[in-house]
């Protein structure tokens, strides 16, 4: 069976994932695209890496608004410089069991940090919800550093202040420096 099938009204969504050269950015095409086809733009992150532009969209919809929109994208996927995925997705469940933290890593540069601190959250099966992460020079010595800003969900059943210090121990044997603050929005 269809996953879609049992769900009516606006609730239908499609994911849309585009890489293109940043010169050639199709944030607002795909807008109206999503608007044309009688959906809307749910969410929406844009990044820009290099010389390169990823979108990531999140459009809603009554199933043929995203029926009609998935046709023109297929149209718009034609384009060689426009690397373009889209599917059906469902609506995410609400849990109100994972509590959301913020978590800012910054180091000296060197292999494998950002894989440490992932593993670190997953072995106590906390979900990385977001994360952004750069090599960058520090502008007093050009020192090459690394910066991660991540949010996180802590299961509720977890204790806080016994993950927080693990997590700032973690980061200490490794040289570090990390804050770990509940997201207060």
């Amino acid at each position: 069976m269809n996953r879609s099938s049992n769900r009516a009204g606006n609730d239908h969504q499609l994911l849309i994932q585009t890489l293109t050269p940043s010169a050639r950015a199709p944030l607002i095409a795909l807008s109206r695209k999503i608007t044309d086809a009688g959906c809307n733009l749910a969410d929406a992150r844009v990044s820009t890496i290099g010389d390169d532009v990823s979108l990531m969209l999140l459009a809603t919809g009554a199933w043929d608004a995203v029926a009609k929109l998935e046709t023109a994208l297929a149209k718009l996927g034609r384009d060689d410089d426009l690397h373009l995925v889209h599917y059906r997705t469902e609506p995410r469940q609400p849990s109100g069991q994972l509590l959301p933290y913020l978590v800012e890593v910054v180091s000296a540069d060197r292999p494998g940090i950002l894989a440490k601190i992932v593993e670190f959250f997953s072995r106590l099966e906390i979900s990385v919800e977001q994360l952004g992460a750069m090599r960058y020079h520090a502008m007093q010595t050009g020192t090459a550093m690394f910066q991660a800003q991540f949010t996180v969900g802590i299961p509720a059943e977890l204790h806080i202040a016994a993950v927080r210090d693990d997590f700032l121990e973690f980061c200490d044997g490794l040289n570090l420096d990390a804050i770990m603050d509940p997201v207060k929005f």
